[in-house]
């Protein structure tokens, strides 16, 4: 789909599913998870709502290193045009490497050729660093809701964000 030297962005595989179900694991964090971390026995990364076809993946020197992915906001035939990224998350080690901005970019690029018109997506509002990327890449803030989650202690922010495409 996507590459850059060393970086390549395409459609995820059911062989993935080890990788990404690791790079959940690995990577959870209050910083951008809502649900509590998994516990074993873990259950499946892909099932019948969440297809491998609804996910793009990178790969940087040629290790799976991040997901992104797309669904439709609502299931309204007056919001088709609309999508939404239900997801984005980069491993540990590959942060830094311009995953996340790759992840991006292709995700826009394959819902531009869905049909959609705009893109958008929720973040907690305290991940700085995840709204500062939403916002170079021309998300906007169209709403906030307050203390919307309570996260290790504190009330947290549910912020949306969207763009045209």
């Amino acid at each position: 789909m996507a590459q850059t030297s060393d970086l390549f962005v395409r459609v995820a595989r059911l062989d993935d599913e080890d990788a990404l179900g690791r790079i959940d694991r690995d990577s959870w964090s209050t910083l951008h998870a809502v649900k509590p971390p998994q516990e074993p026995p873990y259950g499946p990364f892909f099932h019948e709502t969440c297809l491998p076809e609804d996910f793009l993946v990178a790969e940087l020197d040629g290790r799976v290193s991040g997901y992104i992915r797309l669904g439709f906001a609502t299931p309204l035939a007056s919001n088709a045009h609309v999508r939404q990224i239900q997801g984005l998350l980069v491993a540990e080690e590959a942060r830094g490497r311009g995953v996340a901005r790759a992840l991006l970019s292709a995700v826009m690029d394959a819902a531009r050729r869905q049909g959609a018109r705009r893109i958008t997506l929720r973040v907690l509002g305290h991940n700085a660093p995840a709204r500062k990327l939403y916002e170079s890449m021309g998300f906007a803030v169209e709403g906030i809701q307050p203390g919307e989650f309570y996260l290790a202690g504190e009330y947290v922010d549910d912020v949306m964000m969207g763009r045209s495409l």
